[in-house]
C-alpha cells in the first residue's frame, strides 16, 4: 500500500514551491519562518503545515512582497493577501499553486472552488490545455523526485477525471449534430493512462459528434465488432506507454488487418510512443503529433 507523504525534505520543498533550498534555509534562520524537525543525522524534515505556508509565502514573495514584511504577518493575514493577489492576477498565475495545495492537503473543496472560479473565466478546453496539462507534467517530475507520493497524484487525477465525466455527461444529453461519423475512443492492451483520452472524448462530444468511450486496455480483436453496426467509424487512441515504440508498427499492421479491412473506418492516434513516427503507409491510419493537432481535424 502507498503511504501518504506527510513529511518533506528541503529539496522536496524546493521542487514544490520553486524557491531554492538555500533561500529556504536563509528564511528559516533569519526570519524563523519554519520550524523543521531534525532526523538523527540532522537532516531537516518539514510537515504539511510548513509546506502550505511556504507555498503561500512563495506567492507573496514572487509578487513583490519583501520577505522581512511577510515574516511579520500572521497566518490569516498571509492567506488574505494571497487571496487578494489571486483576484488580481490571471488564472494562469494563481491556479497552479492552488491546485498543488489542494493535492498536498487532499482538499477536494479547494480543488472544486478553484475549478469553479476558472470555469467562469475560461472554457474547459483552455483550462485543460493551459493549466491541467502543465500541472500533470509538473506532477510527473515531482513524483520522480519523491516530492509527492502516488496517493497525491491519484487524488488530483481522479478529481480532474470527475470534472471531465460530468461535462461529457451533460453533452451526451443532447442529440449529436453530426451523424456522419461515430468516434470510438479506446486504449491498447496494458495502456492505463486515460486522462488525455477522456479529454479528447469531451472535445469530440463538444463538436456535436457521437462517441463511444471504451477506456483502458482494449484488445484489438474486440474493436471489429463495431464495424457490423456503424458505417463510418473513427477509432481514436493515445499511445503513452503501450505499445512500446519498438512494437508500434507491428500493432498498426495488426490493427489494419483486423479492423480497417473494410470501407469507412479510420484510426487516429497520438501519444509519446509515436514521437518518431510519420504518417503510416495506409491513409486510414493518421498519426498526430499532439492532441491539439488531432482536435483541429474534428
Amino acid at each position: 500500500m502507498n503511504r501518504v507523504k506527510n513529511s518533506f525534505s528541503i529539496k522536496n520543498l524546493e521542487h514544490l514551491s520553486g524557491i531554492k533550498a538555500h533561500t529556504i534555509r536563509i528564511w528559516e534562520k533569519r526570519y524563523n519562518l519554519f520550524e523543521p524537525e531534525r532526523t538523527e543525522t540532522n537532516i531537516r524534515l518539514y510537515n504539511l503545515n510548513s509546506l502550505q505556508k511556504l507555498l503561500n509565502v512563495s506567492m507573496l514573495y514572487k509578487n513583490g512582497f519583501k520577505i522581512s514584511k511577510i515574516a511579520k504577518m500572521e497566518a490569516d493575514e498571509i492567506k488574505n493577501k494571497v487571496h487578494s493577489i489571486t483576484l488580481q492576477k490571471s488564472p494562469y498565475d494563481w491556479s497552479l499553486g492552488l491546485f498543488k495545495l489542494s493535492m498536498i492537503n487532499f482538499d477536494q473543496r479547494l480543488f472544486t472552488n478553484t475549478f469553479d472560479e476558472l470555469i467562469e473565466k475560461m472554457s474547459f478546453g483552455e483550462i485543460f490545455q493551459s493549466i491541467f496539462t502543465p500541472l500533470m507534467i509538473e506532477l510527473g517530475v515531482l513524483w520522480q523526485t519523491n516530492s509527492i507520493s502516488p496517493s497525491h497524484e491519484h487524488f488530483i487525477t481522479s478529481l480532474i477525471k470527475q470534472k471531465i465525466h460530468s461535462l461529457c455527461e451533460k453533452l451526451q444529453e443532447s442529440q449529436p449534430n453530426h451523424s456522419d461519423k461515430t468516434y470510438v475512443l479506446y486504449l491498447p492492451d496494458n495502456e492505463i493512462h486515460e486522462l488525455g483520452l477522456l479529454y479528447l472524448n469531451y472535445e469530440i462530444l463538444n463538436r456535436g459528434y457521437k462517441t463511444i468511450f471504451l477506456g483502458q486496455s482494449v484488445p484489438t480483436t474486440s474493436l471489429s465488432n463495431f464495424l457490423e453496426k456503424y458505417d463510418k467509424m473513427v477509432f481514436v487512441s493515445c499511445f503513452t506507454i503501450e505499445p512500446n515504440s519498438d512494437r508500434v508498427k507491428e500493432y498498426l499492421d495488426h490493427f489494419e488487418q483486423e479492423v480497417l479491412a473494410g470501407e469507412g473506418s479510420e484510426l487516429w492516434i497520438t501519444g509519446y510512443q509515436l514521437q518518431h513516427m510519420t504518417n503510416h503507409k495506409n491513409p486510414k491510419i493518421r498519426i498526430f503529433e499532439s492532441s491539439a493537432d488531432l482536435i483541429k481535424e474534428l
